[in-house]
Formats: structure tokens, sequence, C-alpha cells
């Protein structure tokens, strides 16, 4: 009997009532094959399946989980929370001190407005953008992805950057021409852009770190470029800090790298793993949003009380602990160092690229700074590689377009399991 079968099981049954078995594409296993897991309970660095079998966790709800899973502070908040209801459609105390310590942690947030989910941040900065502005298109990167909105579903066309296409049926080819699409960590692409589309451009969407092709950081001067470039041209430069915001730094990728943008994008982890999102930026920009201006933008859930109280226990943890971070990035660290090391005594073609606690290995001899190095990886060894280590007990990101994001729950023993379980994958 197969050790993970209530999982196949599971998936076989959810197959005939929910498309492709899953609610959200990257779970069903498609670019590393196999049958997805089905997860039953996190505690700490660990997760368990239907079936009982742990695992470590490599994923952590795509970068939330920074603490772990079922932190006890970020727990008895949230009950503390549904003792009291659970949606009230109304203001709440919770909300107003979320957006204290946003402004407060954030560099660039002088004003913030919660949403619930960072498709719902990205779609409501970039239309605050034109309503700015009084422009149309936007600038958005091959690689970089912003959620499901429709203005994001494009991909980049021949050459190094063109006018986008829609990369889904249901996306219209109105909606594609006003997305431009450029090449991360390649100022040339935008500035042909820009030159082409002189005073149209009402913002630059940018994942200051990119996560969505596998862990890609920026060059030297990369976004420095794009904030000359929005200053000069009366462009809002939008950061998408879904991943990256309180992830990489208690600021941010923005306070890591000291550039400002003029609107970001949060989510994940200000919930605490609680269904969340937010938009904010400089006031002069977020007063134009409803109801102090004509920018609308509403939901009734927006600043729900469970998911405000989880996210705020977060929050002051991750504040309250001033090395966090070095700590966090250093066990990283020490997996990457150990992961770099064993494959080059096995002679692998390998990149590993690391920022704090996100990293992604790469099955390529070449130094991987966009999608288009992305892509040239070598996918099936890498899904070899994930199915190794999952026999192993580590649940990595199931496709190598996926960051790794590690939590502050792992230590020195569970680093030791991570490589060895390494060495066993790659001989596989």
């Amino acid at each position: 009997m197969s050790r993970i079968a209530t999982s196949i099981e599971l998936f076989q049954q959810g197959n005939k009532y929910i498309p492709g078995g899953v609610n959200s594409p990257v779970r069903a296993f498609k670019s590393v094959g196999g049958s997805p897991l089905f997860m039953k309970s996190g505690k700490g660095a660990y997760l368990h399946d239907e079936d009982g079998n742990a695992y470590i966790d490599m994923i952590n709800s795509w970068g939330p989980m920074i603490l772990g899973h079922a932190h006890p502070s970020i727990q008895e908040a949230v009950k503390t929370a549904v003792d009291e209801g659970l949606s009230f459609g109304t203001p709440g105390r919770r909300e107003v001190e979320m957006a204290e310590l946003i402004v407060e942690m954030v560099p660039s947030i002088e004003k913030v407005r919660m949403v619930n989910s960072g498709t719902e941040a990205t779609m409501s900065a970039v239309r605050l953008a034109r309503g700015y502005t009084g422009k149309e298109k936007i600038i958005k990167f091959e690689g970089c992805y912003h959620g499901h909105g429709d203005s994001f579903l494009i991909a980049a066309g021949s050459g190094a950057a063109t006018m986008g296409v829609p990369d889904s049926p249901g996306v219209t080819v109105g909606t594609a021409r006003d997305t431009l699409t450029a090449v991360y960590n390649d100022l040339k692409s935008v500035e042909r852009l820009l030159e082409e589309n002189r005073g149209k451009i009402a913002a630059i969407i940018v994942e200051p770190v990119g996560g969505n092709m596998g862990c890609v950081p920026p060059e030297s001067g990369f976004l420095e470029g794009l904030r000359t470039y929005c200053d000069r041209e009366n462009i809002v430069l939008i950061f998408d800090e879904v991943m990256t915001g309180f992830r990489l730094s208690p600021g941010g990728a923005q306070e890591l790298y000291g550039v400002s943008p003029d609107l970001t994008t949060l989510g994940k982890i200000i919930g605490g793993g609680m269904p969340v999102g937010a938009y904010g930026g400089k006031k002069e920009i977020m007063s134009l949003v409803s109801p102090e201006g004509p920018v609308y933008q509403a939901g009734t859930l927006s600043g729900n009380p469970v998911a405000m109280a989880a996210g705020l226990a977060m929050l002051r943890e991750l504040k309250s602990d001033e090395l966090f971070y070095d700590r966090l990035a250093e066990m990283t660290g020490k997996i990457v160092k150990g992961l770099g090391e064993m494959l080059d005594d096995s002679n692998i073609p390998h990149q590993i690229n690391q920022v704090g606690s996100m990293y992604s290995l790469f099955f390529t001899g070449e130094k991987v700074i966009d999608f288009s190095t992305a892509k040239r990886a070598d996918t099936r060894r890498f899904g070899m590689y994930f199915h190794g280590m999952l026999e192993e007990g580590i649940y990595l990101p199931p496709s190598q377009f996926e960051s790794v994001f590690v939590s502050g729950a792992i230590g020195n023993e569970e680093v030791e399991k991570i490589l060895q379980a390494s060495a066993k994958a790659l001989k596989k």
C-alpha cells in the first residue's frame, strides 16, 4: 500500500468536484509529476499529511509562516478573536493598530488600506496609480507574478521586451495592450518601452526580489534605475512585496536595498497565515482612495478581526526580536552553503540564489538573473530532486520556478536533515 494512499484518494475525489483537484494550480504537482500531498496539520518546522507522514516544510504557506506553524502567540491571538466574533463588516480596533504598525515598520508607507489577498492588493495599487497619473499603461516584468488579475496575466512576446499578449483565455486583447512586459534586471528593456510609450505609463510594478521564477535577486543598480525612471517620467513605482514584505527585513526588500517605492503591496505575513493583503504608500497617492478620494475600492471582509489578530501577533513577534532576521538568514545560509559544496563535489551544474531566508536551486551552469535564464535550467532534474527530497521527508516547492521560504522554526537539527536528504536525493 502506498505511503500516501490517503492523499492519492483525496486527489482522485477532488478531481470530481474541483478543477484539477486543487484550488491553486501549483499544488497539483504538474511540473514535477506525481500526486499532491494533502496536509492535515503543521507544528513548528514540520507538516503532517493525511497519512501521518512528517515533512520539514520549506514552503511555509509560500512565505507567511516565517515563525513556523502553530506559533503559540498567534494561535492564542486567533482564539481570543474568534471568541469575540468572526466578522462584523464594521471598523475595528485591530485594523487601526495593524495600519499603525505597518506604517511604523515599512519605510515608504504613510497610509495603508487592508484587503483580502495579494491579488486584490496589486489590482488595487495599479488602479490607484492610473487614477493618480491619469495614464493607462503599466510595465511589468517577465517572470514576476502579481496575482491573477487580468492586467498581470500577460506574457512577453519575442524579443527583449514587447507589447503584451494575453497569457490566459478570458483576458481581453484590450487589457493586454495596456500591459507592457520588460526583462527583469535589464534597464535597457525598460528604457525602450518608455521611449516607445512616452507620457503613457502610469506605473512600473516589480517584485524587488523575484520569487515566482525561483529566487532571483535584483542586480546592482536595477531597483535604483527604476526609481530614477519613475521620478523622471512621473510614473508610480510599485514594489510587490507580497512575498518579501516582513520576510527579508522588518521593512521588507525596500529597507534591505534602500530603494523607496511610491506604493507597496503586502500580503501573507500580515495575516499570520490568514487570508489578507494590503496596499499603501505616499499620502498624496493613498488619499485618492475612496471614501477620501475618487478611486473606488471596497471589501466586506477587509480588516477582518481574526486575520488582523493573527497578523498583529506575527508582526509584534518579528518587531520585538532585533536579531531574528540575522539568525534566519544565517540558518538559510548554512543550508545553501552545504548544498552548494555537495553539488560542487558531485560536479553537477548548478546555481543557488539566496536573499535572506529565500533561496532557489537551479540545475544550470549559468547565472540566473531573469526568467529566460531560469527557464534554461534542467526542470527534469529538479523534478527528480524534488521527489527524492519528498521521500526523505523534506517538502520543497513543487516547481522549479518558486522560491524556498525558510522559517525561524528550523534549527541545526533540521538543517542537518535537509542536507542528508539532499545527499541521497542527488544520487537518484
